[in-house]
């Protein structure tokens, strides 16, 4: 799945973009993004003769409000990615929607593996389409967190460090990359167990999580070949470049000199440098 860089960076990308911007016809090319609905009209109405009134986050999906109390609610999954597009911009055989506005171009939803969704609903409704939501944890990117109240969540639970960071329900939208990158930035390993780190540590994960997300939201998110991200410009993220160990098994650390480690965790590799204690 993208991770929070990359979802903010779209987000941000949108905020600026297209809020006032007014839905003038709606497209949908098939129902592979639409599992809500029975027929591709039954989403695509739900747009037409709307303005966007803003473009939030909520957790990994993007919520683009309009101005009828309803909400356009994106989910990139794994391989979807909204684009900006003129109206005579030839269509990628990966379109899966196409949202046409009366002024400045259309935007497109892209995917070929169909891992994303795409879907509208009552603003009063979200919390019983996505029940999800409520059991969200912390969200150092739109909700700043002290690096006391990060404490107290982390030393209220027993359980490995990499494994907390990429729990939904202690941290939103970090999963392999991040985790990574966040535990060699604070210098600790991803097996230590959460109760089991002393103050000055708690301090440096909290300033490693925060400095790690915002640094790779300004490079505008990661792509990799395993999972390329493009931004509504079309422009692949910049933050792979700075990557310190994720997916730099043998590479001299940055820190130490000595080949970069990776071990097996969860089934997936876990990338590592040895001052990681």
């Amino acid at each position: 799945m993208f991770e929070l860089p990359e979802v903010e960076t779209v987000r941000r990308d949108l905020e600026r973009d297209i809020v006032g911007k007014k839905v003038k016809h709606a497209e949908a090319t098939s129902m592979k993004v639409l599992r809500r609905y029975r027929t591709r009209n039954a989403f695509t109405s739900r747009l037409i003769g709307n303005k966007i009134e803003t473009v939030t986050r909520l957790g990994l999906r993007i919520a683009i409000g309009l101005d009828n109390e309803t909400t356009l609610v994106v989910d990139l999954g794994s391989s979807g990615s909204l684009r900006r597009a003129a109206n005579k911009e030839e269509v990628d055989r990966a379109t899966e929607v196409v949202v046409t506005f009366t002024q400045h171009g259309q935007l497109r939803l892209l995917d070929d593996a169909g891992t994303s969704e795409m879907f509208v609903v009552a603003n009063d409704s979200i919390a019983d389409e996505l029940p999800d939501l409520e059991a969200l944890g912390l969200d150092p990117v739109s909700q700043p967190v002290t690096w006391t109240t990060f404490g107290r969540s982390l030393l209220a639970r027993r359980v490995r460090l990499k494994t907390l960071l990429t729990d939904p329900t202690f941290v939103v939208g970090i999963g392999e990359i991040y985790a990574d990158e966040i535990l060699f930035h604070a210098g600790l390993r991803h097996n230590r167990m959460s109760d089991s780190l002393t103050s000055q540590e708690i301090r440096r994960l909290h300033r490693a999580l925060v400095g790690t997300l915002h640094d790779a939201i300004k490079h505008r998110g990661t792509s990799i070949s395993e999972r390329e991200f493009i931004d509504p410009l079309g422009n692949p993220g910049e933050y792979g470049s700075h990557l310190m160990v994720w997916g730099r098994h043998g590479e001299l650390s940055a820190r130490s000199r000595l080949p970069i480690q990776r071990v097996k965790f969860r089934g997936r590799w876990t990338y590592f440098c040895e001052t990681q204690v």
